[in-house]
């Protein structure tokens, strides 16, 4: 691209000021910009050459002109950073293939192509190439249930839903949707469960049959989903707080420490070359897998119910692995 380039609020200028009709000449247009007229001069040549703007001057008329009716400079400012952000974007997508979103989000980005002027264009190169995003795996949610559960979020309706409890047979219940959460290849959302009549978390994945009902309700204003995930640890929640102390081996402490694993983290460097992870979750079951899947690695210091927890699952794992 051209390093040079106008400032896109003049050229709207210049452009709104030629569709009214009243054929401005340069001088006209850099006296109600404030401007020189070479300024003006340039931005007309860039409309003309860069952007295929219809611009052509009369000498009838002494001023300038579109002579394509209703012709208007699309409204969009683009830079070379501008474009290989959307690139990026574009790649970034591959994670919601499969999703309901996949598609919609697809067709956005075809229309941000298509506004965008033909000459606009930014050398990638190699680039394209050089860029790959390997998607976390999604869960698998039945035809028509993602597009029903966001309508009842939206809408504020209630939702009758056959809910496949993990070990469980399934089972209907009723709730009041609050919010929607992406989290991880999963869509969940979280609301009001009658059966259970408090806030509880449903994966999508497991709906095996949604109707939303006529029913309507108000979301509470005790519920403030900011505050009840502040310091979780996964989509899971409670109104518990646990203060959480883990020590990681030195081999593995370079990879702790070079990545924010909560808000609320504080790191212990140990003299030999271990750290210990602090932090504050208000639940304690997708942390426990995470300190799982980092074996011998990892020793949960406290709290003690949680280190007993972790234990009894690396006893259960060794039986499995035990020669009869």
């Amino acid at each position: 691209m051209k390093k040079y380039k106008p400032q896109h609020a003049r050229l709207l200028y210049i452009d709104r000021e030629i569709g009214r009709g009243g054929y401005p000449n340069y001088s006209q247009l850099a006296k109600g910009y404030e401007v020189s007229v070479k300024t003006i001069q340039r931005d007309i040549d860039y409309m003309r050459y860069q952007l295929d703007a219809p611009v052509e001057y009369s000498a009838r008329h002494r001023g300038y002109f579109y002579t394509e009716a209703n012709y208007k400079l699309p409204a969009i400012s683009v830079r070379e950073s501008d474009l290989f952000a959307i690139y990026l974007a574009e790649k970034l997508l591959a994670q919601y293939e499969g999703t309901p979103l996949y598609d919609s989000l697809r067709s956005v980005f075809r229309k941000i192509e298509d506004s965008l002027p033909e000459k606009t264009t930014v050398d990638l190169g190699k680039d394209q190439a050089r860029f790959t995003v390997f998607p976390p795996s999604n869960t698998l949610i039945l035809p028509g249930i993602w597009e029903k559960v966001a309508e009842a979020i939206r809408l504020s309706c209630r939702l009758r839903v056959v809910y496949r409890t993990p070990g469980s047979a399934s089972a209907p219940r009723e709730l009041d949707p609050y919010h929607g959460v992406r989290y991880e290849g999963d869509w969940y959302v979280v609301g009001h469960c009658h059966l259970r009549n408090a806030i509880r978390t449903f994966s999508l994945a497991r709906m095996e049959k949604v109707e939303m009902l006529r029913e309507e309700f108000r979301i509470p204003a005790t519920f403030d989903f900011t505050r009840l995930t502040g310091s979780h640890f996964g989509v899971h929640w409670s109104d518990s707080e646990y203060q959480v102390s883990i020590r990681f081996r030195r081999e593995v402490a370079g990879y702790v420490r070079e990545r924010r694993w909560h808000p609320t983290q504080r790191i212990d460097e140990q003299p030999d070359g271990s750290l210990i992870l602090a932090l504050t979750v208000n639940h304690l079951l997708e942390l426990k897998r995470w300190i799982l899947s980092w074996g011998e690695m990892a020793k949960v210091l406290s709290p003690p119910e949680l280190a007993r927890d972790i234990a009894a699952s690396a006893a259960g794992m060794a039986k499995l692995y035990r020669k009869d």
